[in-house]
């Protein structure tokens, strides 16, 4: 003779399977372990985590880095690619956008006459001659002097361990945070303090374990680490394109 399941006991046994189906996308959902395909970092204690980080960082050869800076000199979009030897790429603010080469120690800026013409302190609009002289600057590379007071300035968007060293670097006590996907990889965060005060790191838990993306605390700006370890080509702009004013950048 069969035995019939009272329909409360295919309640009780339907419902956790029906809960488990809704929360398939939970990395966590009825017992799955969320370290699971993943390089292992995200077991890791938030110091440890914040090392690999570092370590993984220190050990790439080229990296892009694209996003906002925010500091008492004003706000920075960046676009850069960058290696040991050099970079490429763009730097935006208030008012102007600028492009930046370094090839070893050789460093060339790039703007369009409107930067040349204005200065960002200036209450005044640019002189007739002014104008001239910023026109015959237009879109053309203009060799940075490394005597030039503004040389260490620009040449800091293009250093690949200067930038990361101000980055990656978090404040306060160390905390594990949520598990988050940057660019489609999955990431553990690490805070500088309970709220991310200090910082807040997403590490890689594909691959190996790179910052991801880098939040600064007090809302001074996030930017995201991409192309880690992908070389790409740099070259001196040609003679027809390049100006050269020796030992001091023109001044408006």
């Amino acid at each position: 003779m069969a035995v019939r399941t009272p329909s409360s006991r295919i309640r009780r046994a339907v419902a956790p399977l029906a809960l488990c189906a809704g929360l398939t996308v939970g990395l966590t959902a009825c017992g799955a372990d969320p370290d699971e395909g993943t390089n292992g970092v995200g077991k890791l204690s938030a110091p440890e985590i914040e090392q690999k980080a570092q370590t993984a960082a220190d050990a790439a050869k080229a990296v892009r880095l694209s996003g906002t800076l925010v500091s008492k000199g004003g706000t920075f979009k960046l676009n850069m690619r960058l290696k040991q030897d050099g970079a490429a790429g763009s730097v935006t603010t208030k008012n102007s956008t600028f492009e930046l080469l370094r090839i070893g120690d050789a460093l060339y800026l790039k703007a369009d006459a409107d930067f040349w013409a204005h200065d960002d302190k200036a209450t005044d609009e640019p002189s007739e001659a002014d104008t001239e002289a910023a026109d015959k600057l237009d879109d053309m590379y203009v060799k940075v002097p490394q005597g030039d007071p503004t040389y260490k300035q620009f040449r800091g968007f293009t250093d690949m361990d200067v930038l990361l060293g101000g980055l990656i670097g978090l404040h306060g006590e160390k905390v594990k945070g949520d598990r988050d996907q940057i660019g489609g990889v999955r990431t553990i965060k690490v805070k500088g303090g309970a709220e991310g005060e200090g910082g807040t790191l997403d590490v890689a838990l594909e691959g190996s374990p790179y910052p991801l993306q880098f939040a600064r605390g007090g809302g001074a700006g996030v930017v995201v680490l991409s192309e880690w370890n992908k070389d790409f080509p740099l070259a001196e702009p040609s003679k027809e394109e390049t100006l050269d004013y020796g030992k001091q950048l023109p001044r408006s």
